[in-house]
């Protein structure tokens, strides 16, 4: 059993506080934001977490911690936090009654850095396999195939530890190729689902294509997020140009080292890249404009949805309103969970 100091209560995960419940407990400041309220006075909300609850604070000016907080407190350090959990309409929230940066001997009470990295429920390195997998046995166009996976390999390391996003979806340590795999799947269910039912389709449905597009409709994360302690962040060039244009330059880039590469089919891999988001308000610069870029859209969108929502009924219920989630989620609406009981 882990030793505590004789002075100082038992250590608690933050995800184990019940409303109104006071502790200490081991967090990550994910970001402290600054603002004024409508005196003009400075605050900051400071976000903790631990693998499976975030909580906000409001930091005052005269509260006690704004010193600390301004000059000390650091995104992606770790803390031990004495303080109570509540919920409101706002979320859950703490209320600090004390904080120190994390110390050495405080291993011995159960503080573990891996406590406070999300990561995905799979093994990155099954993952990859699989999606390199698909790649040699699904794609049947032998430049096509050669692109996909020579994109693969060369980022192997980077991809393996890649969330697939900030905050929005899958937004963990290997999220990416959580997310990446499972748009393939079912790309490929629906390559195969469409290919039968429209065997007259002139061109044919392009199996290849659809399956490349869906390994690598989202490759230009890798150059526009880099995996910080506190998780995914935008990369200058990210920030500036976007991962679906990055994108379409890598694809662009490794075809030019494959003289068998096929103009029209790269073109056509290209556009699905460009447009796996559909709309300029999501990002893309064009709509999808052939079947295989059609499939992948909406292999991508429903798997991003979906985890949105999943992670939305994930979220811990607020007083009164236990039937519905909280509008505050990605997709912007309240989730059913179910009615209440008698």
């Amino acid at each position: 059993m882990p030793k505590r100091r004789e002075s100082e209560p038992a250590v608690r995960k933050l995800a184990e506080f019940e409303p109104g419940e006071q502790g200490d407990c081991f967090a990550m400041l994910v970001k402290k934001d600054a603002g004024k309220t409508r005196d003009g006075k400075p605050f900051y909300r400071a976000v903790f977490r631990d693998n499976h609850r975030s909580v906000t604070t409001m930091i005052w000016l005269d509260g006690g911690w704004f010193e600390d907080c301004e000059q000390h407190w650091q995104p992606g350090e770790c803390y031990k936090l004495r303080c109570r959990y509540f919920e409101n309409q706002y979320g859950s929230q703490i209320e600090l009654e004390k904080i120190r940066p994390i110390e050495e001997g405080d291993a011995e009470t159960g503080f573990d850095l891996a406590d406070f990295q999300p990561k995905t429920r799979f093994d990155p390195e099954q993952l990859f396999a699989e999606l390199v997998a698909l790649s040699t046995t699904e794609i049947s166009d032998v430049p096509i195939r050669m692109l996909t996976v020579s994109l693969l390999d060369n980022h192997r390391e980077t991809l393996l530890p890649l969330a697939a996003a900030m905050h929005h979806h899958h937004a963990w340590r290997g999220g990416f190729l959580e997310h990446v795999l499972s748009v393939t799947r079912t790309a490929c269910y629906l390559a195969d689902k469409y290919r039968e039912l429209y065997p007259d389709l002139n061109p044919p449905l392009s199996k290849s294509l659809i399956v490349a597009g869906a390994i690598l409709h989202d490759i230009g994360k890798l150059q526009e997020l880099i995996q910080q302690p506190t998780g995914a962040d935008y990369t200058p060039v990210g920030r500036l140009i976007g991962h679906i244009v990055l994108g379409r330059d890598m694809v662009r880039a490794a075809a030019a080292a494959i003289p068998e590469m096929d103009a029209e089919l790269l073109l056509r891999l290209e556009h699905i890249v460009l447009s796996h988001q559909a709309v300029p308000e999501w990002g893309s610069p064009v709509s999808p404009s052939t079947p295989e870029a059609l499939l992948v859209h909406y292999a991508d969108d429903i798997d991003a949805k979906f985890q949105m929502m999943t992670a939305a009924l994930q979220t811990e219920p607020t007083p009164g309103n236990e039937e519905f989630t909280s509008k505050d989620n990605p997709l912007r609406r309240r989730i059913f969970r179910g009615l209440k009981g008698p």
